[in-house]
């Protein structure tokens, strides 16, 4: 029998979830920007219109990691795409093919829902993630930038 099971999360898993989130942020040394919280997550996740969809990987009883995704849309491609928020493995536990099988799990819904991309962004000092993200055959895409706008920037603007 299979050690690992990968499943959608449920509203249940909100505190797991949630436990992940803050794992990952401490990891890329962004702890301090964690404002969610479990009535957010649960709004957002699993509220009237869910803005992004998580799957759970187990190994054997033990939860084990997880991956965020949403839907994006190219216009080039005029298909839509799957955006991979974030990818976690607790580090015991890395090293037994979870994260290469949360991705893929990923790219099989992506596959299902006939989209044309799968992208994400990693930290550029991360050279593991980095690695193990060129052995999949994944590229970066290095003529980018990531532009961001938050809170009172937004607020500005929008005015």
């Amino acid at each position: 029998m299979s050690r690992l099971r990968i499943k959608a999360a449920s509203e249940r898993d909100v505190p797991l979830i949630l436990s992940f989130i803050h794992k990952i942020a401490a990891y890329e040394k962004l702890s301090h920007e964690v404002t969610a919280s479990e009535e957010t997550l649960r709004e957002s996740l699993f509220g009237p219109r869910p803005a992004a969809e998580v799957l759970l990987a187990y190994w054997d009883d033990t939860a084990a990691g997880y991956a965020v995704f949403f839907h994006n849309f190219s216009t080039f491609l005029g298909r839509p795409g799957v955006y991979l928020e974030d990818i976690f493995v607790e580090p015991v536990l890395r090293g037994n093919g979870i994260g290469k099988a949360l991705l893929a799990a990923v790219a099989k819904e992506a596959q299902r829902r006939d989209c044309g991309r799968l992208e994400w962004a990693v930290l550029d000092w991360n050279k593991p993630a980095i690695d193990f993200y060129l052995s999949l055959g994944a590229r970066p895409m290095e003529e980018w930038t990531i532009f961001r706008m938050t809170g009172e920037g937004i607020d500005r603007l929008a005015e």
